[in-house]
């Protein structure tokens, strides 16, 4: 006899396991409150999906196990994920780095290619269809909408987390979790822009250049990057930002003390800077601090560089001091920022912590605790670094829970 399997989220992690379950002759059902399916997925990679990355390992997750994410990375390696998509047709643009985009290089392309294959495999999908309860009898569980009630075989919690709840996240899956015993890990957004505790960040909204950012919690370097970064209203953001995101949100979760460290000039050591400044001075005497920092930094950073530094900017860089040059070189290469927040679930685009996986088997992703219910994705414990790496896990435990569920 067919298995009876709902699913609660039409997402990533619950298309790849709705159809793998109903490719093994399970009796599918997605629930999904949304008017429609994968809209995580549409958003992703601004419109472009990120699909996934080659070279994902258990050392790009987070979580209070992220070992726990090695079954199922190992299960679903790259070469197989390619293989599934070419037999839903979806074809991947594999980059250097490791990360993959559709070859269309639209996420519209992932998503009809997913939703697809799962209705050609007998997926029963239904949207608008908002799951407030999840219970379980001695024979099944009970999905609890609105206007009625269904029994199943099995259940998949693949709800996703409380990011972007413009996109209709929210915090369901945790709910329902909990109400079968099931330890919550606090919450916390990930992947997502910082806010600064000073009086000048907003003054230089709209900069962006390369920089390279260091993260300390309670004065101990965390994490070093480069990339992006861009002054905003509220603080920073940048892809550098995002990279760091994860131990900065999660410091200020425990109530630590958050700051950054900001290099405007990472290709130079601190040697090389000071000679550029002394080759300056004796190139062009006359000209004032500003002219000769808009050559080398942002200009709307500069007032405030010299204003930490206490030099006047209009003073000839003749003029300047050994002292005066050697503040300027340190500030240039560590502007020290204090974070006090996060730009908030909204901005973010997944979030740390969720079920706890202790609980969890990682071979199978069900439930230790209640029998028939299963786990996927990011409801869990487990959050990646940016690049491909958060669907790869979606994609991964889905698979591994369809599977099991399909039996």
């Amino acid at each position: 006899m067919n298995q009876k399997i709902a699913i609660i989220g039409g997402g990533a992690a619950g298309l790849m396991a709705a159809i793998t379950a109903a490719g093994l002759g399970g009796d599918v059902t997605i629930y999904e409150h949304n008017s429609s399916v994968g809209k995580k997925i549409l958003a992703s990679g601004n419109g472009r999906c990120n699909i996934i990355n080659t070279t994902a390992t258990a050392d790009d997750y987070f979580g209070t196990n992220p070992g726990f994410a090695s079954y199922a990375l190992e299960h679903l390696p790259f070469s197989d994920f390619i293989h599934f998509c070419h037999s839903i047709g979806l074809l991947l643009d594999i980059k250097d780095d490791g990360r993959c985009y559709p070859l269309s290089n639209e996420a519209k392309s992932v998503l009809y290619a997913f939703s697809s294959a799962a209705k050609i495999a007998g997926v029963n999908i239904l949207t608008e269809k908002k799951v407030t309860m999840l219970s379980k009898n001695k024979e099944s569980f009970i999905i609890h909408t609105d206007n009625e009630k269904k029994s199943y075989d099995k259940v998949l919690i693949a709800t996703g987390s409380e990011a972007a709840p413009q996109l209709g996240a929210s915090d369901d899956g945790y709910r329902f979790a909990s109400s079968f015993g099931h330890k919550i890990i606090a919450t916390y957004p990930s992947l997502v822009q910082l806010h600064l505790n000073s009086k000048i960040h907003h003054k230089m909204a709209g900069v962006k250049t390369f920089a390279e950012v260091t993260l300390y919690v309670n004065n101990k370097e965390v994490e070093k990057v480069q990339g992006d970064i861009l002054f905003a209203s509220y603080g920073i953001s940048g892809l550098a930002i995002l990279d760091i995101s994860q131990k900065a949100s999660l410091a200020l979760l425990n109530h630590q003390i958050v700051m950054l460290s900001i290099n405007l000039l990472p290709r130079f050591n601190m040697q090389e800077l000071s000679d550029i400044f002394h080759q300056l001075i004796t190139a062009v005497p006359n000209h004032t601090l500003e002219t000769v920092l808009g050559g080398l930094v942002p200009a709307k950073t500069i007032a405030y560089l010299c204003e930490a530094a206490v030099i006047n900017p209009a003073k000839t860089v003749s003029m300047l001091t050994l002292k005066e040059i050697a503040k300027l070189t340190q500030l240039i290469r560590n502007w020290k920022f204090e974070v006090n927040g996060t730009h908030g679930f909204k901005h973010a685009e997944v979030s740390g912590g969720g079920v706890a996986t202790k609980d969890i088997n990682a071979k199978t992703m069900e439930s230790k605790l209640i029998n028939g219910l299963y786990f996927a994705g990011e409801v869990l414990d487990i959050v990646g670094k940016r690049g491909g790496y958060n669907f790869n896990f979606a994609w991964a435990s889905g698979m591994i829970a369809g599977k099991e569920m399909g039996k």
